[in-house]
């Protein structure tokens, strides 16, 4: 087991969330779809849309490219959307955007299947790790090239229900 060090507490993520939740209220003129990246995003889109106005409808996507701490590079879908999101704009909600292959590819399956607009929703960024020219149209907080854990974010499986997210570092 590694050890933890707090980067960002419950309140300051509660208070981020907030923003982004009145952005994405004021920039959408018609309710989006909202689509969780599982499983990470679970606990970040359950607080973001209880704190988004628009009445919103929700669904989810299990698609993954990590293992441990390095991202295999390999992007997987275990689960597709359910919803007929043909013509609708989707406001894709994730984690962390890190290298971009995920939010890349489901991104652009969305759009060649028929999505008006996909923006996306990041807790967290890390733009040093980018491999692909993808953003965040809605992005809490930019990070550096940290191992995060906790608020859904997970090492192998563990630390997800973690109210804060900490920065994890492997015993040696």
């Amino acid at each position: 087991m590694g050890m933890i060090e707090t980067l960002f507490t419950a309140e300051e993520i509660s208070e981020k969330i907030s923003e982004l939740a009145k952005q994405i209220d004021a920039d959408f003129d018609s309710p989006p779809l909202i689509v969780g990246v599982l499983r990470g995003s679970f606990i970040f889109m359950a607080d973001l849309c209880r704190k988004i106005e628009l009445p919103c409808s929700l669904d989810f996507i299990d698609a993954k490219s990590y293992s441990g701490t390095e991202s295999s590079g390999v992007v997987s879908i275990h689960r597709d959307i359910s919803a007929n999101y043909k013509g609708n704009d989707i406001l894709l909600v994730e984690d962390i955007l890190d290298t971009g292959q995920t939010l890349s590819t489901i991104k652009e399956m969305l759009l060649a299947n028929g999505a008006k607009s996909v923006k996306i929703a990041a807790l967290l960024d890390k733009p040093s790790r980018r491999k692909l020219d993808v953003t965040a149209d809605y992005a809490g907080f930019t990070i550096d090239d940290i191992f995060v854990i906790g608020y859904g974010l997970d090492y192998n499986e563990n630390y997800r229900t973690l109210p804060y997210i900490g920065i994890y570092k492997e015993d040696k």
